[in-house]
């Protein structure tokens, strides 16, 4: 892993050329440059051998893993002989594995390589491929245990082992003062957009260094670098160009990018609505123009099928867990104060169809008498209503709020069907009625325990930026995306971030 720790971090340095090369950077190469390229490519070959090692390495300790732990269960553990097992299937899904994460490109640059939701597709197509395998071979099961357990533990020590990667080469390229580079190229409002999106952090840290505005835009803090034709004066300073206007001109969008790939810069697009939406097109045929629908992001046919036993399973398995913790968090609430042990709030569902929800009680018996007079000190923008410092929230109401324990109870509201595990978080009638009619969108599905919000920022974003995660999770949803979210949530409880 060091060698791998070092080539991420050589591969990040920052470029100091203050001259804009005549050359175009894909023309044929000078001998000392042509020298210099070969031993990036080392670089780069040596970091794609490190991941290659690490996922090799997750896959054949899960195979040994779950044989094992199948024979500790038999009372027949042998660790000797569930080695050798492992040796002799491990080969092939390691080599398996090791192409369908290539394809993925799982062994990219550290700047544009999936996370955890591919990392799950790609082991579940794994698993797959294994499996029909040894079944065209005329091989038979009495359960299909070593499939499922594999995966699980794969899924567990790969994400483990680049989680470990990504945070010790995040580390050092920190530690280096390494500072990803960027001009944002745009209208004034997407520049901003962009640029305090960019303030959630990346890693490494992506800093824009300055924006070039198409359109007039007040100062706020960022450096003005003037216009398009003034973009190559900075080309030996920066890593990167990201363009944030949905609207911007092709014949120039052609000639920018042509541009900086000619002088070594890369070019990112901050997505649009539409590019967004472009996942859920649907061609029409027979028409005198190519039209393409939009079809609307409603979980429908196979895909509710799906999505819904996920969510049964699941949750009858989180509420067996839990029952414990839920029984301690009911005999807290009901003797910390006044009041019933559940709270029902009213909140909007499905096509905006009224239930209550389920929640352990957090405040006073007279929270809700109370609200009219705190509105002036809320602390959330949009239709949201936020207070730290909430005066109604009992002690133990606090506890339970800062690790989300009471949420638990809306367990019951998945089986019930009124809610799913995954999905955008349902507001109270009081933020309802403050929704403007673009945000209503979200209601076109079941709403969520969790989403995008817990794991991007929870109560720390403002509420349009919330509604917008809830359309791209809408517009990009799988089986994976759910749990990948799922996933995500523990450790954002844990930190508890935004939770109040």
């Amino acid at each position: 892993m060091a060698n791998g720790l070092l080539n991420e971090l050589k591969e990040a340095e920052p470029r100091t050329t203050a001259v804009l090369s005549p050359r175009d950077v894909r023309a044929r190469k000078a001998p000392l440059r042509h020298v210099l390229l070969r031993w990036e490519m080392f670089r780069r070959l040596t970091r794609v051998i490190t991941l290659a090692v690490l996922d090799a390495s997750g896959v054949f300790l899960a195979i040994w893993t779950a044989l094992e732990l199948k024979a500790i269960g038999n009372d027949k553990s042998n660790i000797h002989l569930s080695f050798e097992q492992t040796q002799s299937v491990a080969p092939l899904a390691i080599l398996v594995t090791l192409m369908l994460f290539a394809r993925s490109d799982l062994y990219a640059d550290r700047a544009v390589r999936p996370g955890f939701t591919r990392i799950v597709a790609s082991m579940f197509q794994v698993t797959l491929v294994i499996l029909v395998y040894a079944v065209v071979e005329g091989q038979h099961f009495s359960s299909y245990y070593i499939f499922y357990g594999s995966l699980f533990f794969a899924l567990a020590y790969i994400s483990a082992f680049r989680w470990a990667f990504d945070r010790a080469s995040g580390w050092a390229l920190r530690a280096a003062g390494y500072r990803r580079r960027a001009v944002i190229v745009g209208k004034g409002e997407q520049i901003d957009a962009v640029a305090h999106a960019l303030g959630g952090g990346a890693d490494p840290p992506l800093d824009p260094v300055g924006f070039i505005s198409l359109t007039p835009r007040p100062e706020n803090g960022m450096r003005n670098l003037g216009t398009l034709d003034q973009l190559p004066d900075y080309f030996g300073d920066i890593d990167e160009v990201l363009i944030a206007d949905p609207d911007f001109p092709q014949s120039q969008a052609v000639d920018l990018v042509d541009l900086c790939h000619r002088n070594g810069v890369r070019v990112r697009v901050a997505p649009s609505t539409m590019e967004i939406l472009m996942d859920r097109v649907e061609f029409i045929p027979g028409q005198t123009v190519p039209l393409f629908e939009l079809k609307p992001p409603v979980f429908e046919g196979i895909d509710f099928v799906v999505k819904r036993s996920f969510d049964l399973v699941m949750a009858g398995l989180l509420v067996l867990f839990l029952s414990p913790l839920l029984l301690f968090a009911a005999v807290a609430v009901k003797l910390s104060s006044r009041g019933p042990m559940i709270y029902r709030s009213q909140r909007r569902g499905l096509g905006g169809e009224q239930f209550h929800c389920f929640k352990f009680r957090t405040m006073y018996e007279d929270a809700d008498a109370r609200q009219a007079e705190l509105e002036k000190a809320n602390e959330m923008g949009g239709a949201i209503f936020k207070m730290r410092n909430d005066p109604r929230v009992t002690p133990i109401g606090r506890f339970l709020r800062r690790w989300s324990i009471d949420e638990f109870p809306q367990l019951f509201n998945v089986l019930r069907g009124e809610m799913s595990l995954v999905g955008p978080r349902p507001l109270p009638e009081r933020d309802y009625q403050r929704l403007e009619d673009w945000h209503r969108k979200r209601y076109l599905v079941l709403p969520g325990m969790t989403g995008l919000w817990q794991v991007s920022g929870r109560s720390e974003l403002d509420f349009d930026e919330l509604v917008r995660l809830d359309f791209l999770y809408l517009e990009r949803w799988s089986v994976f995306l759910d749990l990948s979210i799922m996933l995500k949530t523990i450790p954002a409880v844990l930190r508890a971030r935004g939770a109040w």
